[in-house]
C-alpha cells in the first residue's frame, strides 16, 4: 500500500532524528558495549560511562575516604554519662552545668527529671577505641564526675564503662568495657601532621552516631583559647558540632592524629572552626594514666615569654625564633643547671622551640628524672645546657628582702609612669610580699605609649635596661640620662610571674 505524501515528511524527519540519536549517544558513551547505529563510530573512539571519582590521596596513599571511614568508625563509640543529683542543688553543683560543658553539647543534650524525684543529668559524647580490650580515650568534660558511663558500639552493643583516670589539664580522660576483639583505630605521630592535610572527623554530633565529616587541618599547635590548661591544638574546618566531643579526628593513613575537644561557635553549632587534642599528647597522657591513675608532668623551673621582634632587637637575638627566660626560680634544676635570665632557649631536647606553650607542653611531658640538653642564646652566643627535669611542684614561691618606701617624680622615657617604692600598704594593695624588692608603678598615664606597650598599674620594676632595680634610689640611677627618643627595656613582676617589656617613646 503506497504511503500517502502527507505521512513522508514526518517520517523521513523521524528516521532522520533516530540515526541523528544514535550516533550522538554512542559517542557520548551512552549505549552499552556492542550496540550501534547505522553508522557506529570506531571502538576506539567510544567513551565509558563516567562513574564519580574517589577522591586520591595525598602522599601517594591509594585509600579513599570511603575507605578511611570504613577503617575507623567501627572503633568510635557514643559516650552517655549520667549524674544523679540531689533535690535543690545549685546549679554550679554539677559538672553538666559547667559553661564549657553546656557550650560545646547545647541545651539539647542536657535533661533533667521532674522536680519532685531525684534528678538525673545527662551528657553525650564520643570515645575512641584504642586497645582490643576496651580501653577507650576520650574528653574529661564528657565523663568527668559521673555516676554512670554507658558506651555503645558501633554495632548497637552497650556496655558499662569504667573510668580509669582522667586529667582535666588537657582535658584528656580514659575509659574502660569488658570487651575483646574490638576494632581499633592506629596511632599517628601528631608532629609530623601539616597545615593543608585532608582529615576526617567521626563521632556523634547531635546523636547523629557514626558521622563523618571531612575537611583539612587548618592550624596547628593552637594555644591560649581558654579550653584547657595545657593547649597544642589541632585546627580543622572538618565540621564538629556538639556531641563529637571525644571522638576521631584520623588522616588520609586512617590513623588517629587528634581527639576531637571543643569548637569556637557564635551560634553552638559548627562554623568552621575545630580543635582536637595531638595524638601524641593524648596518648602520653593516656599511658600515665592507665599505669598510674595520674599525670605527672616535668618541671623546668623558669618564667617563660613570647620573643617579640622588639624584644629580640633588644637582646641581639637573629628573629623571633625561640623563648625568653625572663627569671629562674630558686631551687628549681633550671638554677641548678646554670640558667640565666635573659636566655632565650632556640632547643629544648634536640627540637626547635618557637613558642613559650610549645616550650612548656614538651617539658610537661618529659619522664621525671630525664636529662636533656637544652640550646640557649646567651649575650647572642649559643650555649648548650644539660638539666635534668623533676616532678612539677604543687605550689611555687620566690623571696627578696624587704625595703623603705617613698615616692618619686616622673622622669625620662618613663614619664608617664609614677612609682613609688614597695611598702606594706603597697603590697597589701597589690597582693605583694613586703620582703620583696623593687618599686611598684601606682599609675600609668591613659592612653599614653607606656599603656599601649603593656605597663600596667601594680606592675613591679625589677630591672631598667637590663639594670637592676631594688629600691627607687637605684631606680632614679638605672633611669638617669635616658634620652627622650630612647628605647627602655623593662622587667616587670605582674602577679607573680616576671616579664619582660620594651617600652618605646
Amino acid at each position: 500500500m503506497p504511503i500517502r505524501r502527507s505521512w513522508l515528511v514526518p517520517f523521513v524527519l523521524v528516521i532522520v532524528g533516530i540515526v541523528i540519536g544514535v550516533v550522538v549517544a554512542s559517542d557520548l558513551g551512552w549505549l552499552p558495549a556492542g550496540t550501534a547505529g547505522p553508522e557506529s563510530p570506531p571502538e576506539s573512539m567510544v567513551r565509558p560511562v563516567a562513574t564519580a571519582p574517589q577522591r586520591p590521596m595525598p602522599g601517594g596513599d591509594s585509600k579513599s575516604f570511603v575507605d578511611i571511614a570504613k577503617m575507623a568508625k567501627p572503633a568510635v563509640v557514643n559516650i552517655a554519662a549520667t549524674r544523679n543529683g540531689k533535690p535543690g542543688e545549685g546549679s554550679q553543683s554539677s559538672p553538666f552545668d559547667d559553661p564549657f560543658f553546656r557550650k560545646f553539647f547545647g541545651d539539647e543534650f542536657f535533661k533533667r527529671d521532674a522536680p519532685h524525684r531525684d534528678r538525673k543529668e545527662r551528657g553525650q559524647g564520643s570515645g575512641v577505641i584504642v586497645d582490643a580490650n576496651g580501653l577507650i580515650i576520650t574528653n574529661n568534660h564528657v565523663v568527668n564526675k559521673a555516676d554512670e558511663i554507658r558506651v555503645i558500639l558501633s554495632d548497637k552493643r552497650e556496655f558499662k564503662g569504667k573510668l580509669i583516670g582522667t586529667d582535666t589539664k588537657t582535658d584528656i580522660a580514659v575509659v574502660k568495657i569488658e570487651a575483646s576483639g574490638l576494632s581499633t583505630i592506629p596511632w599517628a605521630d601528631s608532629d609530623q601532621l601539616e597545615v593543608g592535610e585532608f582529615v576526617l572527623a567521626v563521632g556523634s554530633p547531635f546523636g547523629l552516631t557514626q558521622s563523618v565529616t571531612m575537611g583539612i587541618v587548618s592550624a596547628v599547635g593552637r594555644a591560649s583559647m581558654g579550653i584547657a590548661e595545657y593547649e597544642d591544638f589541632i585546627q580543622t574546618d572538618a565540621a564538629i558540632n556538639p556531641g563529637n566531643s571525644g571522638g576521631a579526628l584520623v588522616n588520609v593513613h586512617g590513623e588517629l592524629v587528634g581527639i576531637n575537644t571543643a569548637i569556637f561557635s557564635q551560634s553552638g553549632g559548627n562554623m568552621g572552626i575545630g580543635f582536637a587534642v595531638p595524638s601524641n599528647l593524648a596518648r602520653s597522657m593516656m599511658d600515665q594514666l592507665v599505669k598510674t591513675g595520674k599525670v605527672v608532668r616535668g618541671w623546668l623551673g623558669v618564667a617563660i615569654q613570647e620573643l617579640t621582634p622588639e624584644l629580640a632587637s633588644q637582646f641581639g637575638v637573629p628573629d623571633t625564633k625561640g623563648v625568653l627566660v625572663s627569671d629562674v626560680m630558686d631551687d628549681s634544676p633550671a638554677k641548678k643547671a646554670g640558667f640565666e635570665r635573659a636566655d632565650v632557649i632556640i632547643e629544648y631536647d634536640g627540637k626547635p622551640m618557637d613558642s613559650p606553650t610549645h616550650l612548656r607542653n614538651a617539658v610537661a611531658q618529659t619522664p621525671v628524672g630525664r636529662k636533656v640538653p637544652v640550646k640557649v642564646l646567651r649575650e647572642k652566643k649559643p650555649k648548650t645546657i644539660d638539666v635534668t627535669i623533676v616532678e612539677q611542684p604543687k605550689s611555687l614561691a620566690q623571696s627578696g628582702s624587704e625595703e623603705n618606701s617613698e615616692s618619686t617624680a616622673p622622669t625620662g622615657v618613663l614619664s608617664d609612669l609614677d612609682v613609688r617604692e614597695l611598702n606594706e600598704e603597697l603590697a597589701g594593695r597589690y597582693g605583694m610580699k613586703t620582703s620583696e624588692r623593687g618599686v611598684v608603678v601606682v599609675r600609668v598615664k591613659s592612653g599614653s605609649p607606656a599603656e599601649e606597650m603593656g605597663v600596667r598599674e601594680g606592675d613591679m620594676i625589677l630591672e631598667v635596661n637590663r639594670k637592676p632595680v631594688g629600691s627607687l634610689k637605684s631606680y632614679e640611677r638605672a633611669v638617669a640620662g635616658l634620652g627622650k627618643d630612647q628605647t627602655v627595656l623593662l622587667l616587670l613582676k605582674r602577679k607573680g610571674q616576671t616579664i619582660f617589656l620594651t617600652l618605646k617613646p
